[in-house]
């Protein structure tokens, strides 16, 4: 039998802001600033687009790390006898949601049944 209590969840709002923050942090520190200081306004705007560039792509290497994370939680939370239920409640999705994203997931070898005496 499955656990009916809903996956504890941080506050959103704090957990959301604060990883914010640190991936905003990480960025920019991960993104090269340019070298030398532009000499005339049509080198600012060049510098500030490689810039942003550069940094959206560091950005795009922090989600897909992220996603990876997801999926090795995933994973060993099925490990652990979750199902997708409690495992889209966790990712504010539905069931459904949670196994097209995670498709076959749960199978026979990750169903661990409650022992019952």
């Amino acid at each position: 039998m499955l656990d009916p209590s809903p996956a504890p969840r941080p506050p959103s709002e704090d957990t959301a802001a604060l990883v914010a923050r640190l991936v905003d942090e990480v960025s920019r520190r991960l993104t090269p600033e340019s070298v030398r200081p532009p000499v005339q306004p049509a080198d600012q705007i060049q510098e500030t687009r490689r810039y942003a560039l550069l940094r959206l792509r560091v950005l795009t290497d922090v989600k897909q790390a992220v996603r990876h994370l997801e999926d090795q939680a995933a994973h060993a939370a099925a490990e652990s006898g979750a199902g997708y239920p409690e495992i889209g409640q966790a990712v504010s999705m539905s069931r459904q949601g949670a196994r097209r994203r995670w498709p076959g997931l749960i199978t026979s070898e990750t169903i661990h049944p409650t022992h019952r005496p």
